[in-house]
């Protein structure tokens, strides 16, 4: 997903949308879920100084296993799956910068079938009332989408 700055709004403001993407591709040859969520970097670097009460600058290298830790801990806390009716677990793969936004990227491992996922999602709900959580899941050239806003967390798809 791709975010535009409103006119009049230069690089430098601060964004008025409060908005994270996940997307979640099934990939049935490695049979797991490729997950990649993307999260403004400003609003990151915040939740996260502001729940580990902790430095946080996901730009520096010397800071990048800590940055690590930090969201791998975020995103355990913040995001879970109920795949196939079913608990599921992500593990934490690794992140990056790109340009305004962190993408983070996790995997769920040993799917055989996607027949229904559910993503309780609370990403930056402790930062912004106004939060947007967006989902895109797709299998087999299948692209399903939802949405939700402060205060819902649950997202859902089907098969």
């Amino acid at each position: 997903m791709f975010f535009f700055l409103p006119a009049g709004l230069k690089k430098s403001d601060k964004h008025p949308l409060h908005v994270s993407t996940t997307e979640i591709n099934f990939n049935a040859k490695e049979k797991s879920l490729e997950i990649t969520c993307r999260i403004f970097t400003d609003d990151f670097e915040n939740v996260l100084a502001k729940q580990f009460k902790a430095k946080t600058d996901l730009s520096k290298p010397a800071m990048h296993k800590a940055m690590d830790e930090l969201i791998k801990k975020y995103m355990n806390l913040n995001l879970q799956y109920i795949l196939n009716g079913k608990a599921a677990k992500a593990s934490y793969v690794g992140f990056e910068k790109d340009n305004e936004a962190t993408n983070v990227y996790l995997e769920i491992d040993n799917v055989s079938a996607l027949n229904t996922l559910t993503v309780n999602n609370t990403i930056l709900y402790d930062l912004f009332d106004d939060q947007m959580s967006i989902l895109h899941v797709e299998k087999g050239g299948v692209r399903k989408s939802t949405r939700n806003n402060y205060p819902n967390r649950e997202l859902s798809v089907s098969f």
